[in-house]
């Protein structure tokens, strides 16, 4: 009889598997030794592949179903998890990983952390109890591999109670980050009722995956029904170089009792508009100036604003400015060598480092409301706006008006800083 090779044999072993032979058995069926045929079944992940098998080999190597066997025996036999460890060269937290996820306890439904325990195991030991674990190899690997699958069914979809309490907690405007907190706390001990804040964004934004209703994205506070992202078609973010951080700063500046230190910033318009008021205010006697950008700022265009505009003051009340990291100050080292003026950056988030000039922008969009046009406001009206704000009385100048402070300033010999 002619010899059959030894690779056309695997079709024949595979319809034995189908017959419900042992993979040991189903070898010896076709000719080949049992290992090899177990082999040929832990390549295949159990099931015959319709691609070339990928082996179980690399750094993250799955369990095979031989060593899941192995498992089995150990937990029948009440071994430990360092004992099953060392006898499959695998490391204790795997084997325990394995045992919680895809062993069989009593009450599935909590959560897999309890561990495996037994009698004289290392969570048991000090509580006297013994819990009972049943372990099948071949039903671990069957969920193994059905865990596996992808594309995954997602919570939303298919837990119909979990869907509806999601639904009714957005209709009452809470955050999807809210809902998966709250979930945790009223439902402890029933994991089908948790979901992240993550999915719930995606079963709303996600077309063709979502699993909520689309308009449930106008109980969210953005009202966005999709994501928007952070930067804008051929926006670059990154650092501005050489920047001078707030921490470099001198003392004199910190404690106002030099003039001459300025802080600085931007209120936007309207997104289409792409408008801006630049606001200038000085740390001494919070008087403020405001620059006219109506159209564009840009860092060209906010480099020559400051520049006019401190043109327009005596060279001892050019002392510093201190601006947050805006990318509008990208040409920071040509205003500086420009005005004579001594640049600070403030840190990222930390709009008290600017203070009167954060105050002072909330007083100015009484003026100038969010989401307006600013560009219909001139140079006229802005200087109008600005004179207002430095003819106000203000407690922290003993109810003096910024402008009274300055015209103080102004009528004084200019100070020297002098070091010690």
């Amino acid at each position: 009889m002619a010899r059959v090779p030894f690779q056309s044999r695997k079709p024949a072993y595979w319809n034995h598997i189908r017959r419900g032979l042992s993979p040991a058995d189903a070898g010896v069926a076709v000719g080949v030794s049992a290992g090899c045929g177990w082999r040929w079944f832990r390549e295949a992940g159990g099931v015959k592949p319709a691609k070339p098998a990928v082996t179980s080999s690399g750094p993250r190597r799955r369990l095979t179903l031989e060593e899941r066997i192995e498992i089995q025996a150990g937990v029948h036999a009440g071994e430990s998890l360092r004992s099953m460890a060392r006898r499959l060269g695998r490391a204790p937290s795997t084997i325990k990983r394995e045992i919680d996820n895809n062993g069989d306890r009593p009450n599935r439904s909590t959560s897999p952390t309890s561990g495996y325990r037994r009698k004289h195991a290392f969570g048991a030991r000090q509580s006297g109890r013994t819990a009972v674990v049943r372990y099948q190899a071949s039903a671990a690997h069957d969920r193994c591999a059905f865990n596996a699958r992808r594309p995954k069914d997602r919570r939303l979809a298919t837990e119909l109670r979990l869907r509806r309490e999601v639904q009714t907690r957005l209709k009452l405007r809470h955050s999807p980050a809210q809902i998966a907190r709250r979930l945790r706390v009223e439902f402890p001990d029933e994991p089908e009722m948790w979901v992240s804040h993550e999915a719930i964004y995606q079963a709303i934004y996600l077309q063709g995956r979502g699993s909520l209703r689309r308009e449930l994205a106008t109980c969210l506070r953005t009202k966005r029904a999709v994501r928007r992202p952070r930067t804008r078609p051929g926006e670059r973010r990154g650092r501005i170089p050489n920047m001078v951080m707030i921490s470099e700063r001198p003392p004199e500046v910190a404690d106002r009792a030099v003039p001459g230190h300025w802080e600085g910033d931007l209120i936007l318009g309207s997104t289409e508009s792409a408008s801006a008021i630049g606001t200038l205010v000085e740390r001494t006697t919070r008087f403020v100036m405001l620059l006219h950008l109506p159209h564009n700022h840009g860092a060209l265009a906010v480099q020559d604003a400051i520049v006019a505009k401190m043109a327009e003051l005596p060279e001892h009340l050019r002392r510093s400015l201190t601006w947050d990291q805006g990318k509008e100050m990208a040409n920071h080292l040509a205003i500086a060598a420009a005005t004579e003026l001594d640049i600070y950056f403030c840190d990222p988030h930390s709009p008290w480092q600017r203070g009167s000039n954060a105050n002072t922008n909330g007083l100015l969009r009484q003026y100038f409301p969010k989401g307006t046009d600013l560009s219909v406001h001139g140079p006229g009206i802005l200087d109008n706006v600005a004179a207002e704000l430095n003819g106000r009385p203000r407690q922290t100048l003993n109810w003096k008006t910024p402008a009274e402070a300055l015209n103080e300033l102004l009528s004084k010999p200019p100070t020297v800083a002098t070091t010690a």
